[in-house]
């Protein structure tokens, strides 16, 4: 019969600031769920998952592959359902991978989002979960290359996740397990600092499944800890005498194989076998050009924004003296308006409901306009002043007459 027996361990990393991810250790059940969503909506989401996965597992009764999905639906509508209720939390979701013995040396498996699952059989590591993510959708269309997709700036954008709607694809599949396999449940957190072959050379290497997960977590923390760290180690043995998954592995695994993770040189001075490696040429041609591109992209956003902050002019207020300024009102950035123009004209020489406009600064399209607009204020000033003062008194004098000489007779 076949025996399994696992170690976990989690990390918040060397970034950031709580620790989104969760895991299940509850034999024949094992799962990792890495949370996405603001504030603490993430840690809310995985937890929320995991928790409702081993209770609907649970309550199946009996450990089988449509168990198993019944389990994973009824955790995506339980996010669904906590965010509904929650409208600060809407938007948030989780990835989900989970693995559960369901026959003799059979398991069955799911996934959603972009936390994997791995198998080490016969000393070798293969990825059995395809990632839920933009990039790695690009990597299979054959539209990116795998070396560029570890540094794609969008790798983290992802196409599927539970609890983001209230129904949800999920990946299914089923594995035969052998006495000496392993296998890995993680976040993303680990496979983004560590190579698939380091990762096998630490499951090679340490027998004891706690061990070799509390290792793993520790390694990726060492290699940057840019994210959280979760995993889970899960080790197969015969559940016969001397079938101890813990020492399984290194009888599955041949003296080759196991030698070449313990000491990388050929034995005996022959060839040694080729074993292929992730690319060490961090710096791609492609990501040269991008990041060409991007600091073009980046000053052109530059002088633009500086030829918008210096084009134009306002008429403003410096004290109760009008001034004319080059710029926009207020600044922008790092760009504050400069003086263009000192006028002679005071706040006393226009009239008063021009005073909150010039306060906030009048903006006008050019120099001219500028002066024009403070030569049309202080022209209506003195026609209203004008309009204002009475007009003289004037006085009528009284008609001048010529006498009247009558006749004498």
């Amino acid at each position: 019969m076949t025996e399994l027996r696992a170690g976990s361990a989690t990390d918040v990393g060397r970034v950031r600031a709580n620790n989104q991810d969760e895991l299940l250790v509850a034999t024949p059940l094992f799962a990792v769920a890495d949370g996405m969503g603001g504030a603490a909506a993430g840690e809310v989401a995985s937890a929320t998952a995991i928790h409702a996965l081993r209770d609907a597992f649970a309550g199946a009764g009996e450990s089988t592959p449509e168990h198993l999905l019944q389990a994973a639906q009824a955790a995506n509508r339980a996010v669904w359902d906590q965010a509904e209720a929650n409208p600060e939390m809407r938007g948030m979701g989780t990835t989900l991978v989970a693995l559960a013995q369901v026959g003799d040396g059979q398991l069955a498996a799911i996934n959603i989002g972009d936390s994997r699952l791995y198998q080490l059989h016969e000393g070798e590591l293969r990825q059995v979960t395809s990632d839920h993510n933009l990039v790695a959708e690009l990597v299979a269309e054959g539209r990116l290359s795998k070396e560029d997709a570890e540094f794609h700036p969008r790798r983290n954008i992802m196409t599927r996740a539970l609890g983001v709607e209230p129904e949800v694809p999920v990946d299914e599949f089923l594995l035969d397990a052998s006495p000496g396999d392993r296998l890995l449940l993680c976040s993303d957190g680990l496979f983004r600092e560590l190579s698939d072959d380091q990762i096998a050379s630490l499951l090679l290497r340490l027998a004891d499944p706690e061990e070799a997960a509390d290792e793993l977590v520790q390694e990726a923390k060492r290699k940057g800890g840019n994210d959280n760290i979760t995993v889970v180690v899960v080790a197969v043995g015969s559940g016969e005498k001397g079938g101890d998954p813990t020492t399984a592995i290194a009888a599955s695994a041949s003296p080759e194989i196991v030698k070449r993770a313990k000491d990388p040189r050929p034995a005996g001075g022959g060839r040694r076998r080729a074993v292929p490696r992730p690319s060490t040429r961090f710096i791609t041609l492609r990501v040269v050009g991008f990041l060409v591109l991007l600091l073009l992209l980046l000053g052109l956003a530059a002088a633009g924004v500086a030829w918008y902050a210096r084009d134009g002019y306002f008429v403003g207020l410096k004290g109760s003296q009008i001034v004319i300024f080059r710029g926009q009102p207020g600044g922008l950035l790092w760009f504050h308006p400069t003086v263009a123009v000192t006028t002679s004209v005071t706040t006393s020489q226009v009239e008063s409901y021009h005073l909150s406009a010039l306060a906030a600064g009048q903006t006008e399209p050019s120099l001219a306009a500028a002066r024009d607009l403070v030569a049309s204020m202080v022209s209506e000033e003195q026609t209203v002043r004008q309009a204002l003062i009475p007009p003289a008194p004037t006085t009528t004098l009284p008609a001048k007459t010529t006498p009247t000489t009558r006749p004498t007779s």
